[in-house]
């Protein structure tokens, strides 16, 4: 077999000098620098999500989409997949257990609706979190499971409780609502009233598919989110626009590459889906709501694509994948890159862990083989949520190699030689 060098230094054995100038020509370091520059752009605020400047970025992703001759999704007439989402801002509570009144602080609610009355013939289910158990782990267990549920909390857990408000219940969709009541009693008969102010606002994921051929019907999803934290504490030199390059301009770059790299090849026998998120930063609600509206047992595989500016805890031309043992994945990429220099490895972080904590989880949940490609050193990537995460701290060689290298560990999958194994769905 011959060998071929890959600009940057990714080597390959297997492929054709016209397949090889082609990867070349469309995934290089300039054209990979000219969208990172955009997205990362001062201009563009950090991209908060709500924020005017995330309508921007996400204009020019729809644009890159567009020249690339993207497709529209299911059935939408532009590339943005728009949805709702609903606040809720606390205004006021009362209430009383036993007859007895309830102090203010000591009720928490997470609901989406603006005047929440319940008392025990209202048919909510009753929890008690004692003193010795994970507050916030039981919390999210019971907000998860979508039940009218009232929560006792034991009052050992007093210096904890306040932490409860970080559960917010924006929301896309009707959810039950949960009220966590500070409190040692057993609650015989209660009533609580509690007021919130409800508002809407709009965002948009940004997508874009390649219809596949003799397997239409199965996708592959490749995504990272374009979304970031804004505007923030300023730095020395008075820099407050926390840019996102790293985080995650980068992935968002590598999915536009790989959209115009995929269309320009036309080897897809599966269906292609682009997408860049919105809202990962505040509780990846852009990857929920899209995972609401494709059939997750058609979805063979999600690339995610997050952090990769810089260069792993193994250097240049590697990276790892979350949840690397969950499915076959990973081996399946890396069998596709047999001859290169280029290696693929499990995530070295698993104590942190990552493989629920991005845009790849909620199809993960669902059974599909949804990882996270990265090669962000999680335990010492200075630059994250800084203000110092900027263009200029990135590896673009690097970067460009690692965005390669998932088109071409990709092709078993793309074509229909290859599908993963599925991930243990989650009950919830």
């Amino acid at each position: 077999m011959n060998k071929l060098l890959i600009t940057g230094g990714l080597i390959l054995s297997g492929f054709l000098a016209s397949a090889q100038n082609n990867l070349d020509k469309i995934i290089n370091v300039a054209e990979v620098e000219r969208i990172e520059r955009v997205l990362a752009a001062d201009e563009m605020k950090g991209r908060k999500t709500f924020s005017p400047e995330i309508d921007k970025a996400a204009d020019f992703i729809a644009a890159e989409f567009k020249k690339a001759g993207l497709q529209f999704f299911n059935g939408l007439t532009t590339y943005k997949q728009s949805f709702k989402m609903t606040k809720a801002k606390f205004i006021s509570a009362t209430g009383t257990i036993n007859g007895e009144a309830v102090l203010t602080n000591d009720i928490i609610a997470v609901t989406t609706q603006a005047a929440l009355k319940l008392d025990e013939k209202s048919g909510y289910k009753k929890i008690v979190i004692d003193t010795g158990a994970n507050l916030m782990a039981e919390a999210n267990k019971i907000i998860s499971a979508n039940e009218k549920t009232l929560v006792l909390v034991n009052t050992g857990q007093a210096k904890n409780f306040s932490r409860l408000k970080r559960f917010k219940r924006d929301s896309f969709e009707e959810k039950a609502s949960v009220v966590f009541v500070l409190s040692d009693k057993d609650a015989a008969t209660y009533s609580f009233d509690v007021l919130h102010e409800i508002s809407q606002s709009s965002l948009a994921n940004v997508i874009g598919i390649l219809p596949g051929k003799s397997k239409k019907e199965e996708l592959v999803v490749f995504s990272g989110h374009y979304d970031h934290i804004g505007i923030g504490k300023a730095t020395a030199d008075g820099d407050s626009v926390y840019n996102g390059a790293n985080d995650d301009a980068a992935g968002t770059t590598a999915v536009m590459m790989l959209a115009n790299y995929f269309t320009k090849e036309k080897n897809n026998e599966r269906t292609l889906v682009f997408i860049a998120f919105t809202a990962e930063e505040i509780g990846g609600f852009g990857s929920q709501y899209f995972s609401r509206q494709i059939n997750a047992d058609k979805t063979v595989a999600m690339f995610n694509i997050e952090m990769i500016g810089t260069e792993s805890q193994w250097g240049k031309n590697s990276a790892y994948i979350t949840g690397y043992e969950k499915s076959d994945f990973g081996k399946i990429l890396q069998g596709n890159l047999s001859g290169s220099q280029f290696h693929f490895e499990p995530d070295p972080y698993p104590k942190q862990n990552l493989f629920y904590r991005s845009d790849n989880a909620t199809l993960a949940a669902l059974g599909v083989p949804a990882h996270t490609i990265s090669t962000s050193k999680m335990d010492t990537e200075k630059f994250y949520h800084t203000a110092d995460d900027e263009i200029e701290t990135l590896d673009m060689a690097n970067m460009t190699e690692v965005i390669k290298a998932i088109a071409i560990s990709s092709k078993g999958i793309v074509s229909g030689k290859e599908t993963p194994s599925r991930v243990e769905k989650l009950n919830r």
